[in-house]
């Protein structure tokens, strides 16, 4: 493995190993792989990630080299190591499921993503993969892109100094009303969106 070799961090905000969402995540592991990067898979419920915050982890605007707990430093390193950033994860309640809203809430903290004159996070690439329940032409998938488009591309990329950040929405994950080979070919288009979209991000 060469040491110029270019990382990606790919984050599964999912509480089940057999998910479509780890299904998606492990394909957008195998892409960025195949295109020749290190894969560091962080699947935040095998790894046990605690999403509460917590006294240690509070963000303190007076100190921003505050030491925070050595969870939270962990988790850091592996986004600061990495070169692209690929957080998947399924669309509850028009936001993140709780373990990964946690993640970012403890662990792109101030100081760690923010705060500095020259942000730590400068360089990096993103690509928000979301799984979406509704179907597209649903009138409430606005919500899902907004969302995508406003609190997750602006209000943490940017936010974060990376302005490079894409995001796809995987939309009508639950294949609802669809059986066998119609439901089988469903997914692998939702599995080449997820693929044509890393190679979007890295063209």
């Amino acid at each position: 493995m060469s040491e110029t070799e270019p990382t990606a961090l790919v984050v599964v905000g999912h509480h089940r190993a057999g998910s479509l969402t780890a299904a998606v995540a492990e394909r957008a592991a195998k892409r960025l792989a195949d295109r020749g990067y290190r894969v560091d898979l962080l699947d935040l419920e095998r790894e046990g990630f605690d999403p509460r915050n917590s006294v240690a982890d509070e963000p303190d605007y007076s100190d921003r080299d505050k030491r925070y707990s050595d969870e939270v430093h962990a988790h850091i390193a592996r986004v600061h190591a990495a070169d692209v950033i690929v957080p998947v994860f399924p669309v509850w309640w028009f936001g993140l499921p709780a373990i990964l809203k946690g993640w970012f809430d403890r662990v792109w903290n101030y100081g760690l993503t923010y705060g500095r004159s020259k942000s730590p996070m400068a360089g990096k690439r993103m690509l928000w993969i979301a799984l979406a329940g509704l179907p597209e032409d649903d009138p409430q998938s606005e919500l899902t892109r907004g969302l995508l488009d406003g609190q997750l591309k602006v209000g943490i990329s940017a936010y974060c100094g990376i302005p490079d950040a894409q995001w796809t929405a995987l939309y009508h994950s639950e294949g609802q009303g669809l059986e066998d080979e119609a439901r089988d070919r469903h997914y692998e288009a939702l599995f080449a969106k997820a693929e044509a979209a890393v190679d979007a991000l890295l063209d």
